[in-house]
């Protein structure tokens, strides 16, 4: 999300078509949605036909200008960028708060859920989507515009910032440095707790976003910003805690011998007496939820001298999804008031899909290249364009994050790294074994990591009044078995940018893998049928970008992740395929 970290950055304050995608313009009109969703000849009732085309008209053109408004943001960081982007978000929240739109709609949308009015399942889904967008907005303009002018000034603040060591400032790119590499104890420590800083500077404003959310969703019916934002993406908690306990279960006990491994290894390294003296800034990431390098091989040595975006573009070209349009248009590397992150964009659901990114030549940036242009081919370059423009973008946030950790996993999969001849021969059962253990320890260490975001924002909205901090502490402590740092009483948990711009988004990240796990299975199944699943790096097969066409990208927004993820896998979301990707 972003180096957002994982990595790609969506807010209910933010354009909708932000909603991650690809390059160039390509008609798909040969591909067959699945039965239940093909558009019928019979004609839509005049009043939803009516509503969508009104909506469409008035709505279309301000999404395209927000769109753009938002990536010059990020990308120049200045006032001005800013206040066009608020201006543009706050004239889309102007529309679809309107209080005779949203009576016009819940009566059509009531009047479907009741079978009052029959309609094909194009027109229905449209309509579905729709009154969840106006449902959201459907409060005080003042409260909107509030939020947006908040959300603006934090993300501002979160685009600018940089941590301060010894009076010197440093990028994101250089922190994270330090903590990978750096074997002085006390800069480790100055660096997290410089980076940590950004927490204090914007809790304020979180804390008024929260009450104002809050506010919001129980002005809507809700109990609170949490339970609406589930339901608004067509999510329940109670489901979403069963699947989570699901995994907490089958991941603690790998997870504490996998950790224990690591921190013999941290103490040894980093010259400290036992394992009792680790805290936080001991790790190589500043929240503990990246994959750790794990054996004798430096996966960054792979890629000190190449390039990655060269690599990318390759890759992709040799499965039949070429990326080159995306590239020419993306901003890929550090410059002064730039966002520190990495996301991309669909500026129009008419091809316009651009990448923002700060790239380095090492292991993580190929990872996150490789992720964030999977992003971009789940977009309105294979969702075809004879689906109506509001479902011209992807199912769900879980189905896109999918895609992108599918991808991005390649960079550590050996079967990926010989096909595009970045193996050592000389070294090859030893990158072997750094590959598995290192996916292996992604996949662990970010599952309990996101058990943190999903409780914690849980327990925000619904008691923002108790002491944050410890209930942050008690969450990692519980999911991590990370000791809080000694007499430390700070936001911390405001300087992770999700839960300040992206609420009630993270848990999608956990669900992605396993839905990237499902995807991963279903095409071994149907075109490495008996081969190594560790082998499989699908370069140079055309047939996985046809597969990736036909039973996800082509199906666009006009099924639920639900049922999308039946059509693509054979079955529901569930754990299965996760679990043996960690065995």
């Amino acid at each position: 999300m972003f180096n957002l970290f994982k990595r790609t950055l969506l807010s209910s304050n933010q354009p909708s078509s932000l909603l991650i995608s690809l390059t160039t313009r390509t008609r798909v009109n040969t591909i067959a949605l699945p039965s239940t969703t093909r558009i019928q000849t019979r004609r839509m009732s005049v009043s939803a036909a009516a509503f969508i085309e009104e909506h469409e008209k008035k709505v279309r053109p301000v999404e395209v200008q927000a769109s753009k408004a938002w990536w010059e943001a990020n990308v120049s960081g200045s006032d001005e960028a800013f206040a066009r982007k608020a201006e543009l978000q706050n004239q889309l929240d102007s529309f679809l708060s309107n209080n005779e739109s949203f009576a016009k709609i819940k009566s059509i949308y009531e009047d479907l859920r009741n079978d009052k009015v029959k309609e094909d399942p194009i027109t229905k889904r449209q309509i579905d989507v729709l009154y969840k967008a106006y449902l959201e907005k459907h409060v005080d303009p003042s409260l909107l515009s509030r939020m947006v002018e908040l959300s603006n000034q934090v993300e501002k603040t979160f685009n600018t910032f940089r941590a301060k060591v010894d009076d010197k400032e440093l990028t994101q790119n250089e922190v994270s440095k330090i903590l990978k590499e750096s074997k002085d104890n006390t800069l480790r420590k100055k660096a997290w707790e410089g980076s940590k800083a950004v927490g204090a500077l914007v809790e304020p404003t979180l804390l008024e976003l929260v009450k104002i959310r809050n506010e919001v969703a129980k002005k809507l019916g809700f109990g609170n910003y949490h339970e609406m934002m589930l339901f608004l993406n067509e999510q329940d908690y109670t489901e979403l805690d069963e699947l989570f306990t699901e995994l907490d279960g089958l991941t603690t006990k790998p997870f504490q011998q996998l950790k224990k491994g690591m921190d013999e290894e941290i103490v040894q390294n980093l010259g400290l007496k036992s394992t009792e003296e680790l805290r936080p800034w001991h790790y190589k990431d500043l929240f503990f939820q990246e994959a750790t390098k794990i054996g004798n091989f430096d996966l960054d040595t792979l890629f000190a001298d190449k390039d990655v975006i060269k690599l990318c573009a390759e890759f992709y070209r040799s499965i039949g999804l070429p990326i080159d349009n995306i590239l020419e248009k993306s901003s890929l590397y550090e410059q002064p008031g730039k966002s520190p992150h990495a996301f991309c964009i669909d500026i129009d659901r008419e091809g316009d899909v651009r990448v923002l990114a700060n790239i380095l030549p090492d292991a993580y940036w190929m990872d996150t290249m490789l992720h964030e242009l999977g992003h971009g081919c789940y977009s309105s370059k294979y969702i075809p364009s004879t689906l109506p423009y509001l479902l011209r973008q992807q199912s769900h946030i879980l189905t896109t994050e999918g895609i992108a950790m599918l991808f991005g996993r390649l960079a550590k999969n050996l079967g990926f790294l010989k096909s595009m001849k970045l193996t050592p021969a000389s070294e090859l059962e030893e990158l072997r074994k750094t590959c598995e253990n290192t996916l292996k320890s992604q996949l662990l260490i970010f599952s309990r990591w996101v058990q943190v975001m999903f409780y914690f924002e849980r327990s925000l909205y619904c008691d923002p009044l108790q002491d944050l901090n410890k209930k942050w502490w008690d969450l990692v402590e519980k999911y991590q078995n990370i000791h809080r740092p000694d007499g430390r009483d700070a936001p911390d948990y405001a300087s992770k940018i999700h839960i300040v711009v992206a609420p009630v988004y993270y848990h999608n990240y956990l669900m992605g893998e396993m839905f990237a796990s499902q995807v991963l299975a279903s095409i071994r199944k149907h075109l490495y049928p008996g081969q190594d699943r560790k082998e499989v790096g699908l370069v140079g097969n055309p047939k996985v970008g046809e597969f990736l066409i036909e039973k996800v990208f082509a199906v666009g927004n006009s099924l639920s992740w639900k049922e999308l993820t039946k059509y693509a896998t054979g079955e529901l979301l569930n754990s299965k395929e996760f679990a043996a990707d960690f065995e």
